[in-house]
């Protein structure tokens, strides 16, 4: 292949600027790459930012929320707090960029058309896709906004029903993202998990044939943002003076639109390939990105050079910021480091405590014995290294309650104690609840349980509670982290841990439990 039929292969498959757009948008938002290595997900401070596009909160490797998520969380915890700040982001996104969103900076989005590129015999728009371009409409009210509000209002359980019931991204980011490198998630897998990656693979197939089938037909996000057609300042506009009325833009257009930039208008900007008139381009408010060959009307002549260096601009700074998101979420974010913990402290005392009566001429026998007579808690002691796992003794920690007591560790030694990890906007956390306290008052003071509300994205555990009457302990882990370091917890909830008389682990998973669990744990626990 010689220089020229080089460059004219290159030209021909050369990526254009949207697609570059869209393959940064999903580095971006999934710039924690570790996380698809670790299995774990992002928890440091950017975690509770929405970002535009449809990105899974529990990727590995999101570094940000999902605005859909967020809505829903926030409507169903809508009778404790009033979610202003997923309103607020939601409407300055669509203010500003409404279904340019879908067209450039949607991961999913991307995985369709790439899925579309698959040679297959294709499905074209009709009246028929036309009308069911209003399913979404249905599954936003009714997914995105009706069951999450009642389940919260009615019940005071949140769900996210969209996320739970048929979200694919959540399948494909979420669930299968975390399974390769944490294998002991796949005993966690139910029939939920079995329709929802039914589900997934459907909408993959239809992607095949049928140009972008889950954001034509069922994305509630994308009709959140079609609701802003009219008023978004970034998106395809239409030079009135120039245009003729001819319909090249949208017979051409693989989306179900009537008109350049209505609801169903993605703002990819491809119609203007086929705007004979150069009636077409790209602006963000006055400010033309991308304009077609022959100009915008009344532009100097040297607009497309200073377009161009713009272009280049901020290019540059865009890929300056890109690998310094890599660098800060793969290696220098303070809440990647590993939580400091005085284990070492803890395992070197029994050594120090040895060498005392060595040192002393008094006898050894009665020292010995002494603190077995003063000490009840003697009979509990453990020599099980200090860890989180089972057979190992758990690290002492004292945890500051919400109802202003103190739980200590070291001072539950000789009784069966639990610890879950929970969280508001977890639906299995809120319905297993009820369990646990079950369980401390039926066996009194011969258990102790301490649910832990995790400190990332905390939705006022206090203001939930208040009224519920619950017996338990309950306390919100510290800022750092420290507890859920402990238990070595992760943002999968619920997490339950159970240790025995002398504190040592004999169960340590992240799942639901049952009554039936709870009291064969306390069983094993208490023997």
């Amino acid at each position: 292949m010689d220089k020229k039929q080089a460059e004219s292969w290159w030209q021909r498959h050369r990526p254009s600027a949207r697609r570059l757009v869209q393959v940064y948008s999903a580095l971006l938002y999934n710039a924690h790459l570790r996380g698809f290595v670790t299995g774990e997900i992002y928890r440091g401070g950017t975690k509770a930012v929405c970002v535009p596009g449809f990105n899974c909160y529990s990727c590995p490797g999101a570094v940000g929320a999902c605005p859909l998520g967020a809505l829903q969380n926030a409507l169903a915890s809508s009778g404790h707090r009033a979610g202003w700040y997923v309103l607020g982001i939601l409407l300055l996104y669509g203010v500003i960029l409404g279904r340019t969103v879908c067209g450039w900076i949607c991961p999913l989005g991307w995985i369709q058309e790439l899925l579309h590129r698959i040679p297959t015999p294709k499905i074209r728009k009709s009246a028929v896709t036309r009308a069911l371009t209003w399913l979404k409409y249905i599954v936003l009210v009714l997914f995105a906004v009706v069951l999450p509000l009642w389940y919260g209002l009615a019940y005071d359980v949140p769900l996210p029903a969209f996320c739970k019931y048929i979200c694919p991204a959540g399948t494909l980011e979420g669930a299968i993202g975390l399974l390769p490198a944490n294998p002991g998630f796949f005993g966690m897998l139910g029939i939920l998990f079995t329709r929802k990656f039914v589900i997934l693979l459907v909408i993959g197939l239809a992607c095949v044939f049928c140009y972008r089938s889950f954001c034509r037909f069922l994305c509630p996000l994308g009709a959140l943002y079609g609701l802003f057609s009219r008023i978004n300042i970034v998106g395809v506009k239409v030079d009135a003076n120039r245009c003729t009325h001819c319909g090249a833009c949208v017979t051409h257009c693989e989306m179900d639109v009537r008109r350049v930039g209505d609801r169903e208008c993605i703002q990819c900007g491809r119609c203007m390939d086929s705007c004979s008139q150069g009636a077409i381009s790209v602006k963000a408010g006055k400010i033309t990105l991308r304009a077609p060959e022959i100009g915008c009307a009344g532009e100097p002549e040297n607009a497309p050079e200073k377009r161009r260096s713009l272009a280049r601009i901020l290019w540059a700074a865009a890929l300056a910021l890109l690998c310094f998101a890599v660098l800060w979420y793969n290696v220098l974010d303070p809440a990647l480091r590993p939580k400091e913990t005085p284990a070492a402290a803890v395992t070197e005392a029994p050594a120090e405590a040895t060498k005392a009566p060595a040192e002393t001429t008094e006898a050894p026998v009665e020292t010995a014995t002494a603190p077995a007579e003063s000490d009840p808690a003697a009979a509990f002691r453990s020599d099980a290294p200090v860890g989180c796992e089972v057979g190992q003794q758990l690290e002492d920690f004292t945890a500051e309650c919400l109802d202003g007591s103190v739980f200590r560790l070291a001072e539950n030694r000789g009784k069966v104690v639990f610890i879950n990890l929970w969280a508001t906007w977890c639906t299995p956390c809120i319905q297993e609840l009820p369990h646990f306290d079950a369980l401390y008052r039926e066996h009194g003071d011969d258990i102790a349980v301490l649910a832990v509300h995790s400190q990332f994205v905390t939705e006022d555990p206090a203001a939930y509670l208040a009224g519920k009457g619950f017996g338990i302990s309950f306390a919100v882990d510290s800022s750092d982290g420290r507890l859920f370091g402990i238990v070595n917890g992760s943002a999968t909830l619920p997490q339950t841990v159970v240790l025995n008389r002398k504190g040592e682990v004999i169960y340590n998973q992240v799942r639901s439990v049952t009554p039936e669990q709870l009291n064969a744990l306390y069983e094993e626990a208490a023997r």
